[in-house]
């Protein structure tokens, strides 16, 4: 089957240092153009890759010989142009969120569903073989029965005109560090939590929130307690608490790839080290990508319910 040839909207970070890489190397994908609005560092990013450099996001939807496209814009930018690209009649995967607004994400998938086309979120940590791992040693009783749930992925201060510390283009803590924690509380406590509590702080001098703390409760009763944050010490981990045990994970977001990802279980017998499997969660991902091309379709119910989150938090925080 001929690879599925893909179109990049922008020239952003990860696109340069994840995800160009990774569609290069998966033989389900190749990259055909790279768009952008500065024509030097678009011909730089495609030259590699021996890419067409296009000029203008809207004149990558016109060239012919694009099957899908990978959308790595500022938040603000997603929703027009995540629909712009389905309307012309491609598959699209789109950095994480979706959309700030529940509402029109779903609208989005909605549309994906009725043209036949796959619409993903490019939320790669859940690609990486070790939350399957986890889920079985929780389900086989390594913890006891699970009573708790944390989780943090704070990271040190970028430059002031970082985007991220933009409210224009869709910038603070919770869309960009916080999807983290509250995606892996989604994957372990289901679909819909209570959000108990939240907060989000914005430091003097920002004009986004660069940090958030939020307490979920499960209808069984589990809670999450998550942090999250952009002008911190760098915090990456996990830990499961049970009846019996306490299993925690370090780096569980963004694992360096095909290096076993660190896991400690620590029970009244004592510590001992659990092996997980190495795995590279950048291709994982795109190989589901491809994958959902050739279905025509992507599931949607996991990012529908973490849109919902979201928004369910922000609103707790106000």
């Amino acid at each position: 089957m001929d690879p599925v040839r893909m179109g990049v909207l922008g020239c952003a970070d990860i696109a340069r240092r994840r995800m160009l890489p990774a569609f290069a190397a998966c033989p389900g994908t190749e990259i055909a153009a790279v768009a952008g609005r500065d024509p030097a560092r678009t011909a730089a990013t495609a030259a590699p890759y021996r890419a067409r450099a296009v000029h203008g996001y809207a004149e990558l939807l016109a060239e012919p010989g694009i099957d899908a496209v990978y959308v790595p814009l500022p938040l603000a930018l997603h929703a027009e142009w995540v629909e712009a690209a389905l309307r012309s009649g491609r598959h699209v995967l789109a950095e994480k969120p979706l959309t700030a607004d529940p509402a029109r994400t779903a609208e989005l998938f909605a549309l994906a569903e009725r043209l036949g086309l796959a619409l993903m979120e490019n939320v790669m940590f859940v690609h990486h073989g070790q939350h399957g791992a986890v889920r079985r040693l929780v389900a086989d009783g390594a913890v006891g029965t699970l009573r708790s749930v944390e989780a943090a992925f704070t990271v040190p201060r970028r430059p002031d005109d970082d985007i991220r510390y933009r409210p224009d283009l869709g910038g603070g803590a919770l869309w960009d560090t916080g999807v983290y924690p509250l995606r892996a509380a989604l994957e372990l406590l289901g679909p819909d939590p209570e959000v108990l509590g939240a907060a989000l702080v914005t430091a003097p001098g920002f004009t986004v929130d660069t940090s958030g703390a939020v307490l979920l409760r499960a209808p069984d009763g589990i809670v999450a307690q998550l942090a999250f944050g952009l002008d911190h010490a760098y915090r990456n981990s996990l830990t499961l608490h049970g009846s019996t045990g306490r299993l925690t994970l370090d780096r569980v977001f963004t694992p360096p790839a095909g290096v076993p990802p660190p896991a400690r279980l620590e029970t009244a017998g004592g510590v001992r080290e659990i092996p997980l499997p190495a795995d590279d969660q950048v291709a994982a991902t795109v190989a589901a990508f491809a994958d959902a091309v050739r279905r025509g379709s992507a599931p949607s119910a996991a990012s529908l319910a973490q849109a919902r989150l979201l928004d369910a938090v922000r609103r707790a925080a106000r």
